[in-house]
């Protein structure tokens, strides 16, 4: 596609965002937006932003406490792991900062105090089961394959925010010109 920066110009930091291609036909990542938590030489691996899974926090964590709390499919990588993303490292120590003031994991046991306390702010958090992982080079690979678009423009509010299904298109249009058009892109071509 014209519209991508050309083919190895690009070398995302940790906390950006990667959003799928419009047509990218791995049912995993179809119109995902993935925060990048970690991307060097070893490999690569983040977190899907808006896919719900069918499952609340409560019934992970066996919780007698109605813990309502939506839960993410954070990637096809070991989905039986739980990681979490925060913005309240006042109230979570050992986070690992992603920038404009997002950060990831931190001490577990603290979140489930917060949360059985009751003073758990849910637009502050947000919970995965699974990771998306890319061995060492897989994602320069796809990222020269123009499976993703960078958007380093994280902002809190799209990462935080639980209404998954407008999250990618959101970012598309925030990052305007050609990107725009993508956001407006049928999922199924042949339907335009």
């Amino acid at each position: 596609m014209e519209f991508f920066p050309k083919p190895g110009s690009v070398n995302p930091e940790k906390g950006s965002f990667l959003l799928s291609e419009p047509f990218l036909p791995d049912p995993n990542f179809e119109r995902s937006v993935v925060l990048l938590c970690e991307n060097n030489e070893d490999g690569s691996f983040g977190f899907v932003l808006n896919k719900p899974s069918i499952l609340t926090l409560s019934e992970v964590l066996d919780e007698e406490t109605a813990i309502d709390i939506p839960l993410y499919v954070g990637g096809p990588v070991q989905q039986d792991t739980l990681h979490f993303i925060h913005r309240r490292p006042d109230l979570v120590d050992e986070a690992v900062p992603l920038g404009n003031g997002i950060f990831w994991g931190g001490n577990f046991e603290q979140v489930v105090a917060l949360l059985r306390s009751g003073i758990f702010i849910d637009e502050d958090f947000k919970f995965f089961i699974g990771y998306s992982g890319w061995s060492e080079g897989q994602l320069k690979k796809e990222l020269e394959e123009t499976s993703w678009i960078v958007s380093e423009e994280t902002d809190p509010e799209i990462v935080f925010n639980h209404d998954s299904d407008q999250i990618w298109g959101d970012i598309l249009k925030k990052m305007g010109g050609e990107f725009k058009m993508f956001a407006n892109y049928p999922q199924d071509p042949r339907l335009n």
